[in-house]
């Protein structure tokens, strides 16, 4: 197994989206340390920082230039950062006129700051398109689900009876605010970085901020208040959110399962899931396991992201390098665990009949709350759980349903109860409201992401 298996040709599918890894290649960031490179030369020609002159030769050198990777890795090695050893292929190719004019009035930082920045907001597009597509899957099932009966179940038992479609849009819930949370991480996230060798812009005099501007504009991204080199927060921001929807998804695919046990098959993968190769009956959840593998291994790598935010004075000593190896796989791993959920709702198998199976298993144990509250009304409540909870023993040991044996042991005081009432069906409570919550909630977060947004339709 290589040292990074969402960088293997192998194992890569499993631990990376495939339009995510493909911007997080050595040449897919070097484009975009080039590419801030050449906004900024254009920026301070529109400002008369730099001739006009100086900033054609540099976008015309940048369009199609190739970099000697071993000198880079090299110079990398030595500077631990790529700028000044590409720098050094760069300039000889320039005019003599242009070379002191590329990289104007910036440092290091600034560039594989913004660049960083510029790679993220093309990772974060391609997770909020793939998000909504989860979303859309899970209002789905919230919708043709909502009078699908189940066992709910707390603290591992038979609680409650509950329906698949409020269990979805449990699952749902979290996902459209992870939504809302991008939206408000995006206005903080998308800013340049420009500060100069201290943060002071002092190599640009009085125009420093103006070129900031310049520079923001030319890559549609916003001026912070102060250059953020040792201010990592809006990347601890980026890595939490990152985990956040991991840990939605890592709970989705622990419930499917749970849900996909041999005692329990009320849902399962679709494709019967993966082999065994000893045991041909296995279908094991494969697709979910991955997803949980990816929740787990995001916790871990947003512990080493808070860490990396404490750094030192003006500049950083280690810090930023601990940005490098958690960030990209947190993008990665967030990736892959939603395209993996995209796979697993797209052919999950529900098994409604199995689940009514398990209601009709229970022995009406999960009617016990709701038969609490209707003796109540013949008896005081306290008297009416201990009735209960007797009755409860004797249900669960096989003796008969619970309804009927507290039936029996209330006698004539049970004639004023209306018995049809202490059904499953009859004490879902307000869950056809919950869900349609979840799917209006759902539907207006998607309209604010896209102008013309899917048609809507109320659940039955």
């Amino acid at each position: 197994m290589p040292l990074t298996p969402m960088d293997s040709e192998l194992f890569g599918a499993m631990f990376a989206h495939p339009e995510v890894a493909a911007l997080y290649t050595d040449h897919a960031h070097l484009h975009r340390l080039l590419e801030v490179e050449v906004a900024l030369a254009r920026a301070q020609a529109r400002l008369g920082v730099i001739p006009q002159a100086s900033a054609e030769a540099i976008s015309a050198l940048v369009s199609d230039f190739e970099p000697d990777m071993a000198r880079l890795s090299a110079g990398l090695l030595q500077d631990g950062v790529p700028i000044p050893a590409l720098l050094a292929q760069l300039r000889p190719a320039l005019p003599p006129a242009a070379r002191e004019h590329l990289h104007y009035g910036a440092t290091s930082q600034d560039i594989v700051d913004t660049a960083f920045v510029l790679g993220a907001r093309r990772a974060l597009a391609v997770l909020r398109r793939v998000l909504l597509d989860v979303g859309d899957q899970l209002a789905g099932l919230g919708r043709s689900h909502a009078t699908t009966l189940m066992p709910g179940r707390t603290h591992a038992q038979h609680a409650l009876p509950t329906t698949f479609g409020l269990k979805a849009a449990g699952w749902l819930s979290p996902l459209t605010r992870h939504l809302e949370r991008l939206s408000e991480l995006e206005g903080r996230l998308y800013a340049v970085s420009f500060g100069g060798a201290a943060g002071t812009l002092a190599a640009l005099g009085q125009r420093g901020l103006d070129v900031a501007q310049a520079l923001a504009d030319g890559l549609s991204l916003s001026v912070p208040p102060t250059p953020w080199h040792t201010q990592r927060d809006t990347v601890l921001e980026l890595s939490a959110w990152l985990t956040g929807v991991c840990t939605s998804l890592g709970k989705l695919a622990q419930d499917v399962i749970l849900l996909s046990q041999s005692e329990v098959g009320e849902v399962f993968e679709g494709g019967g899931g993966g082999g065994s190769s000893t045991m041909p009956q296995k279908q094991n959840p494969i697709t979910a396991e991955l997803i949980v593998a990816a929740a787990g291994t995001a916790a871990g790598l947003l512990a080493a992201a808070a860490r990396s935010g404490v750094q030192e004075h003006e500049r950083g000593t280690h810090g930023w390098q601990v940005e490098w190896l958690v960030v990209p796989q947190l993008l990665g791993l967030t990736g892959a665990a939603l395209g993996h959920t995209v796979r697993l709702l797209s052919g999950l198998d529900v098994r409604a009949g199995r689940m009514a199976q398990n209601v009709a298993a229970s022995n009406g144990l999960m009617l016990a709350e709701a038969l609490s509250f209707a003796l109540a009304q013949v008896m005081p409540r306290a008297e009416a759980q201990q009735l209960v909870r007797s009755a409860a023993r004797h249900a669960a040991g096989g003796e008969g349903h619970l309804v009927a044996l507290v039936r029996d042991r209330l006698g004539a005081r049970g004639a004023d109860i209306d018995w049809s009432t202490v059904t499953e069906a009859h004490t879902l409570g307000v869950s056809a409201d919950l869900i349609q919550r979840a799917l209006d909630h759902h539907a207006h977060v998607r309209a604010s992401a896209f102008p013309q947004p899917p048609s809507h339709q109320e659940i039955p």
